[in-house]
């Protein structure tokens, strides 16, 4: 008997499928919003895609645009001039067909908006938005305008945590009853920077949590507790925060987060029959360890392309050449079922964000 698979297989991790870089259809021209690290990494991966062109960038700053256009083979840069911000510049671009952003997280909800309104599909990095509010106009907006948007979570498209969901849907695991997972890393604390920054959306829980929630999700699904203890600094933000989500079937799950202590970065999957556990980190695993309760362990492990983007990129493309708005594996109701258990999570630890006070367009 299969268990039910909680986050479905993308086509570019099923067994037999091509090499996540090869063509699905018609050329996508592409544009970034942002040039920090992320978007770095996410470039060189969209570079990669046989079907993909860099076509514009944008910043803020006149040299930094140049410069990361220069850097990666852009046709064109655009930033902020007479007072229209860049990102603006390049919805206006009529040669762009998707953008990607990678802003800062307060960022997300309003750049979004715009591209949309602009006529453009959107793949948005996590978390989608601030709020289940935000998160909801971006989905009734690009319903509206029949236009592809997608949060960005990288993980769910790997083939390393695709096999976790193969497995337990083939009831190699048994029954799941538990769930661990883990992710901190000791972040110098700096007030300007986007992890601390309560303006930004700053905050391990909006940055980290999305992570180890996966593994709870595709193992267990959405629960129906939650309970949440943060440690709060002196500019409002999580600096770490732990998290027990609870089943009707009696399952738990127990999630940590921090920016200010390493952890293991893993997770471990519990069932009746076994357990295993990712490799670390476990947002980019590339090994799992298989314990059943009879038998030999195993250790299985998965090639990587490029920086590990190129799957999330390659579904996104794929949608949109096949005209969907959204991605059968990340949908607009686990991006909206997210930040509502985020917000519940916020309510219960004391974060609060401007844009919990702003409101949104209708």
């Amino acid at each position: 008997m299969t268990a039910l698979q909680h986050i479905p297989t993308p086509p570019c991790v099923q067994p037999g499928a091509p090499s996540p870089v090869s063509s699905t259809g018609r050329t996508l021209r592409w544009g970034v919003v942002a040039t920090g690290n992320i978007a770095e990494r996410v470039t060189e991966d969209i570079a990669r895609l046989e079907d993909a062109v860099l076509q514009a960038v944008s910043s803020r700053r006149q040299g930094t645009a140049e410069d990361f256009a220069a850097r990666f083979g852009f046709a064109r840069s655009y930033y902020d001039e007479d007072g229209i911000p860049g990102y603006d510049r390049l919805f206006a671009d009529p040669d762009v067909d998707v953008v990607y952003i990678a802003s800062p997280h307060a960022q997300h909800y309003p750049i979004a908006r715009r591209a949309l309104e602009a006529g453009k599909h959107v793949l948005c990095e996590k978390s989608l938005t601030i709020n289940a509010r935000e998160a909801e106009d971006l989905i009734e907006l690009a319903r509206s305008r029949n236009l592809f948007l997608m949060e960005a979570v990288w993980t769910r498209f790997l083939p390393c945590v695709n096999r976790i969901w193969e497995l337990i849907a083939a009831g190699e695991l048994g029954d799941i009853n538990w769930v661990q997972a883990d992710l901190g890393f000791p972040a110098p604390y700096d007030p300007a920077s986007r992890l601390w920054d309560p303006a930004a959306g700053g905050g391990a829980l909006l940055d980290l949590t999305v992570y180890p929630l996966t593994f709870a999700l595709g193992a267990l699904g959405y629960p129906e507790t939650v309970h949440a203890v943060g440690s709060i600094n002196p500019d409002g933000v999580d600096a770490q925060n732990a998290l027990t989500l609870g089943y009707a079937s009696g399952g738990l799950a127990q999630l940590t987060s921090s920016l200010v202590s390493a952890s293991p970065r893993t997770a471990v999957i519990s069932g009746t029959k076994g357990w295993l556990r990712t490799g670390s980190p476990l947002h980019n695993p590339v090994e799992l360890t298989i314990v059943p309760q009879t038998g030999e362990s195993r250790v299985e492990r998965f090639p990587q392309v490029g920086n590990g983007y190129a799957y999330e990129l390659r579904e996104a493309t794929r949608c949109i050449q096949s005209g969907l708005v959204e991605s059968p594996t990340m949908t607009w109701a686990d991006s909206l079922r997210t930040m509502r258990l985020f917000d519940a999570v916020r309510a219960q630890i004391g974060v609060l964000y401007s844009n919990d006070k702003a409101s949104v367009p209708r």
